[in-house]
């Protein structure tokens, strides 16, 4: 380690330290916090079932940048070179597409064979698996229903998929002893004004009913599910509203998942987690960034995402929190923007730890709000990158932007010689 870092760390030490704050303690926290990796940034959601079927759902991934990964194999290794770049061990996020097999199977067919070779990559690298259902891109989805859809064969098609992937998910909990989110979440919804709200509602509702009536063990497997507020063809209506979702995963026992961009565009999911956590057996963040709609750009390190890892902090919320990503970017180094929005979801809980949150909460309780205010504009200048610097240097990754030359070099020796595979806008 060089010894400049480690002079700006215990310099950073004292400081925080007069604060009560104890930044080896707040490392060794940091380091238990596993960030679920979502796996379709790095080939723009195709997946290796069907890989020329169109996008569908709402999804759409923009830009031609060189290198997307074309088999599991290229997506594996894409996946471990940016681990090695991001502090700690984490978790991998797998959609149902992402199937390594040469079997042809549907989706409703889906087994944990199917998923070995991830497993078995998955105890090698030490990572935990999370799992999602694909309702999206498929003849069977072709017109926006999946789960509420009126015909009872489609809509049986879509349960039984969805059974199948718990499975699946339970498998790698057992499998990795690590315990897997399953998420369920669905397009289904009218681009206008639909006539009848609620029959949609109570087919998703029954539908869900028998997706989750086999219990499994929760050491392997928890269930999740994820509402929208709308999607392109989906505009006027979304049948897994928030309110839908939030109340079946109250009644249930389920987690809720909040994405940050499937709210309002005044909306945050920051300002909704104490809420919900009072409620909640737990919560399943999808940190993502929206610009102007739900749009998943690459997370940068923005006031909500600060707040966000405030909110978890704070409100001692990240024992019954499970934290993924969700976002896509085809204009830039698909790699770079795995590391770009790992790494910034750990500095926003970092920063949060760093925070003098008892002197906070002392002073706002006794109506001190001077003290509050003026702590927290302090603080914001505080050393928090010295200690973000050895917290790197401690997990053997790159210091600052240098990690981004080993993208580089990677991108030249093995991105640019798979050329462009696909055509986007």
């Amino acid at each position: 380690m060089q010894q400049s870092t480690v002079n700006n760390y215990e310099a950073a030490k004292q400081l925080y330290a007069k604060h009560g704050i104890d930044v080896d303690q707040v490392l060794e926290k940091l380091a238990q916090i596993k960030i679920s990796m979502h796996c379709w940034q790095g080939d723009d959601v195709r997946g290796f079932l069907n890989k020329d079927q169109d996008l569908t759902g709402g999804i759409s991934v923009t830009g031609n940048y060189p290198g997307a990964a074309r088999t599991p194999e290229e997506l594996r290794a894409d996946l471990e070179k940016a681990f090695s770049l991001i502090p700690g061990k984490h978790k991998v996020n797998l959609h149902a597409i992402y199937a390594d097999t040469d079997e042809k199977v549907e989706l409703d067919q889906l087994e944990p064979k199917h998923f070995q070779k991830w497993v078995d990559w998955a105890k090698e690298q030490g990572l935990g698996m999370d799992f999602n259902p694909t309702c999206f891109s498929h003849e069977k989805s072709s017109d926006g229903f999946t789960l509420s859809h009126p015909d009872p064969e489609i809509r049986r098609f879509w349960i039984d998929h969805c059974k199948a992937s718990r499975k699946i998910g339970a498998y790698f909990g057992e499998q990795l002893s690590q315990t897997c989110v399953t998420n369920v979440w669905v397009p289904d919804g009218f681009k206008d004004v639909p006539a009848d709200r609620l029959a949609p509602r109570q087919r998703l509702k029954d539908a869900l009913d028998e997706v989750f009536a086999e219990e499994l063990n929760p050491s392997h497997n928890l269930d999740a599910v994820e509402s929208k507020l709308f999607g392109i063809g989906s505009e006027a209506y979304v049948v897994g509203s928030h309110e839908f979702y939030m109340g079946y995963g109250l009644r249930n026992n389920k987690l809720i998942c909040l994405d940050a961009g499937h709210f309002h565009p005044t909306e945050v999911i920051s300002n909704k987690l104490s809420s919900l956590s009072l409620f909640a057996d737990g919560i399943l963040l999808h940190v993502s960034r929206p610009m102007r709609w739900d749009s998943d750009h690459v997370v940068t390190l923005d006031d909500e995402l600060i707040d966000i890892g405030r909110e978890l902090v704070r409100g001692d919320l990240l024992g019954k929190t499970h934290i993924g990503l969700d976002f896509f970017d085809a204009s830039i180094n698909r790699v770079a923007a795995w590391v770009i929005g790992t790494r910034n979801t750990i500095k926003s809980l970092l920063r949060a730890m760093l925070d003098p949150i008892e002197a906070l909460k002392k002073a706002e309780l006794e109506g001190d709000y001077t003290t509050r205010l003026a702590l927290t504009e302090e603080f914001k200048s505080y050393p928090f990158g010295a200690v973000w610097d050895y917290y790197c240097e401690k997990n053997a990754v790159p210091v600052r932007e240098e990690w981004l030359s080993e993208v580089k070099t990677y991108e030249q020796d093995v991105l640019l010689k798979r050329g462009n595979s696909f055509n986007r806008g």
